[in-house]
């Protein structure tokens, strides 16, 4: 049990912005990113052009979560790397959710679900920015 403990507090972050601070689980709202990501790309319609969005959209989506796990469980160096990655991922996710809102920005049954996602696409971008220019510090200190 207290293993458990040790892990959800390190997964816990505080975040800060213009609402003030907030401590937000990470591991837990990229699963709940993913998810929400998927069940959105459901209804997007079924049209060969949005097909590029359905793969690429839940491929970049998903890999933060699944990257950011396995580097909870790596050494520094895969961290860092895993951490990297988690960058790469999230600045894809921003790129395809701005594609998506932008064509369906008319669809009522969509939009208000798309805006949601694509901000807390960019917050994720942002948390691994920030978290990733921290090790790069930490590195050029060293």
């Amino acid at each position: 049990m207290e293993f458990e403990s040790e892990r959800l507090k390190a997964n816990h972050y505080l975040i800060e912005d213009i609402k003030g601070k907030y401590e937000i689980n990470l591991e837990e709202k990229l699963f709940q990113f993913s998810l929400r990501t998927i069940r959105l790309l459901s209804l997007v319609p079924y049209r060969r052009e949005f097909d590029v969005f359905r793969y690429q959209l839940s491929k970049s989506a998903t890999s933060i979560g699944a990257n950011y796990q396995e580097s909870q469980a790596a050494s520094y160096a895969e961290f860092r790397q895993r951490i990297q990655i988690c960058l790469r991922e999230a600045r894809e996710t921003v790129y395809w959710m701005s594609l998506l809102q932008e064509l369906l920005k008319d669809q009522s049954n969509t939009e208000e679900k798309i805006d949601s996602l694509y901000k807390e696409s960019v917050e994720i971008k942002k948390i691994f920015g920030t978290i990733f220019n921290k090790i790069r510090n930490k590195n050029l200190k060293s």
